[in-house]
């Protein structure tokens, strides 16, 4: 029996290039990355030199690995709100250690790691295994992160902070590596961005060439139904909370490097800001679609904002209006894209 053309595989038909570039989760990131890029140039010749760029990108750096770590987990349907806070567990963990404990800070790094990743693995078991909401267990270790932070940092310091890094052994070996600067034409730009585009490089190569990434998709847009044709979703949803845990943990290593102190309250609040840049970046708070690269995209608006307000000299207040405006209009966007997308498929 002859298959006819139009009920082919849709992966295999030949739908043209501005067709599939019109169904790409990360078209409504990259219209408003020109638009705003374009936009704040009119106001300040400072945002669009070199030194400017180096800038906008450093804050968008390490958002950016964060955001992209975040998309990953909201492709696969779910939500950490403890990411923020668990960046700067993560720092003080290293700084305490490396401080008050002696220890070298390569290996304080690890044990930051390795603790960082258990968090995430215990996430993404209770969410499994007890078929709660991951907004409500992954707020449960938010507060319970929060107090922590706080207590053990007073208990052991006397005060909200641990400081004192940069006197520790391996520390300008870790830094060189992780919060160090290279210049390019004169200008420094920040390590952190080499890191940040490691992890989009590596997270969509995932997602779009490997099985576990098709796993993420499946497991995001009907979890039942992936289940049933063999997806192992339990292991691919622990994943994606340990990989969440594992960019926190890069993050705050990266923050505690070049500041060499973390305070208590670092990273609350931050979580909300790693959502709206992956929501921005084209990710559906449903699940199933959205792209690493529209999160970094998203992370680079908030760049771009953030530091182009200040270039323009404008009330910094006016920063959380335009990324409210940012997430209102790139829902609707996404949505926009996916109802097109879903058209073209069918």
């Amino acid at each position: 029996m002859t298959v006819a053309a139009s009920d082919a595989d849709e992966r295999l038909r030949n739908t043209g290039f501005l067709r599939r570039l019109l169904i790409r989760p990360e078209l409504g990131s990259v219209v408003g990355g020109i638009a705003v890029f374009a936009f704040f140039s009119t106001q300040s010749a400072v945002f669009r030199s070199i030194d400017g760029v180096a800038n906008w990108l450093d804050p968008a750096s390490t958002l950016g690995i964060m955001a992209v770590a975040i998309a990953l987990l909201m492709i696969g349907g779910e939500f950490d709100l403890s990411a923020g806070v668990l960046t700067g567990t993560s720092g003080l963990i290293l700084v305490t250690l490396a401080t008050r404990a002696g220890w070298n800070v390569w290996l304080a790094m690890l044990a930051g790691l390795a603790i960082a990743l258990l968090i995430g693995f215990l996430n993404g078991l209770l969410v499994v295994r007890t078929r709660l909401p991951s907004f409500i267990v992954t707020l449960g270790t938010f507060l319970m992160l929060q107090g922590l932070n706080l207590g053990v940092t007073k208990a052991i310091t006397g005060t909200v902070q641990v400081s004192g890094l940069r006197a520790a052994p391996g520390y300008e070996g870790a830094r060189a590596v992780f919060a160090g600067s290279v210049t390019l034409g004169g200008t420094g730009f920040r390590v952190a961005i080499v890191w940040w585009l490691a992890v989009t490089v590596i997270a969509t190569w995932v997602l779009m060439r490997t099985r576990p990434g098709n796993w993420i998709f499946a497991v995001g847009g009907n979890e039942q139904a992936a289940r049933a044709v063999g997806v192992p979703a339990a292991r691919v949803k622990i994943g994606l909370f340990m990989t969440t845990a594992g960019a926190a943990w890069l993050v705050g290593s990266i923050l505690a490097l070049r500041f060499t102190s973390v305070q208590a309250n670092s990273g609350i609040g931050q979580e909300f800001i790693y959502i709206i840049a992956a929501v921005i970046g084209g990710c559906l708070l449903t699940g199933g679609y959205g792209s690493a690269v529209g999160a970094a995209i998203g992370a680079v608006i908030f760049g771009m904002a953030d530091k182009g307000i200040v270039f323009a000299g404008w009330d910094s207040d006016w920063f959380k209006f335009f990324l409210g405006a940012m997430l209102l209009l790139a829902t609707l966007a996404n949505r926009l894209v996916k109802k097109y997308a879903e058209e073209v498929r069918h």
